[in-house]
C-alpha cells in the first residue's frame, strides 16, 4: 500500500488464502447441528476458460490429478454467463474430500498463472425439505458468503444472514454485502 493510499483511506484488497477452504468441514458441522443443513457431497470451482492450448493443457492436468487417486468423478459444466464449472461429486457425501479436491483445482490453476480467471468456489448444503444453500468462496477477495436461492431467482436473505452469524468466526467472511452476488443455477444448487 502506498503513502497516498494510506492518506486517502484506501486499503489493499485481501488476496486469496486458499487454505481457508479447509475450514469448511468445521463450518459444515456447525451448519448441521444448528440448521440441520447437510453437505450434498458436491462442490464446484467457477472460472472463465481462457483460449488456447496452455489452458486446455492445465484443465486436462486438473482432471487427471483429481481422477488419479480414484477420487470422486469430475465433470465440466458451462454456464450461460461464459464460466466453466469444474464439479466434484462424492457418494456418500464427504465434505472433506470435496474441499481437498476443490483446493487442488484452485491451486493448480493459480500456480499456472490462471488465478485471474478464477471466480469462486462453491460448497452446497441441503436441508431436510430439499432446499439447497451454499457457502461461496470468492477467490479474488479471499472471503466467504452464503447463498440461499429460492424460486423465481429470489434469495432468502434471512437464511443467508443466519448462516453468516453462525459461522463467521470459523471462516474469513465477506463484510461487504454488495459482493454477495447470486450464482443462479450453479452446479449443486438445482
Amino acid at each position: 500500500m502506498g503513502v497516498l493510499d494510506g492518506l486517502f483511506g484506501r486499503r489493499k484488497a485481501r488476496g486469496p488464502n486458499l487454505d481457508a477452504l479447509f475450514a469448511v468441514p468445521t463450518a459444515a458441522i456447525t451448519l448441521q447441528v444448528s440448521l440441520d443443513l447437510m453437505p450434498t457431497g458436491q462442490g464446484a470451482v467457477a472460472f472463465r476458460a481462457a483460449e488456447g492450448r496452455a489452458f486446455a493443457d492445465i484443465e486436462a492436468e486438473v482432471r487427471a490429478l483429481l481422477d488419479a487417486d480414484g477420487g470422486p468423478p469430475v465433470t465440466v459444466v458451462q454456464d450461460p454467463f461464459g464460466y466453466t464449472w469444474l464439479v466434484v461429486d462424492t457418494d456418500p457425501p464427504d465434505v472433506s474430500a470435496v474441499v481437498t479436491d476443490l483446493h487442488a483445482v484452485n491451486i493448480t490453476l493459480a500456480e499456472h498463472g490462471f488465478g485471474p480467471q478464477l471466480l469462486c468456489t462453491l460448497v452446497p448444503f441441503r436441508d431436510p425439505a430439499g432446499r439447497t444453500v451454499a457457502l461461496v468462496y470468492l477467490f479474488k477477495r479471499g472471503t466467504f458468503y452464503p447463498f440461499a436461492p429460492e424460486a423465481d431467482e429470489r434469495r432468502d436473505s434471512v437464511m443467508e444472514l443466519r448462516i453468516r452469524d453462525l459461522v463467521q468466526g470459523e471462516l474469513p467472511w465477506e463484510a461487504d454485502l454488495t459482493r454477495w452476488f447470486p450464482v443462479w443455477d450453479a452446479p449443486g444448487l438445482t
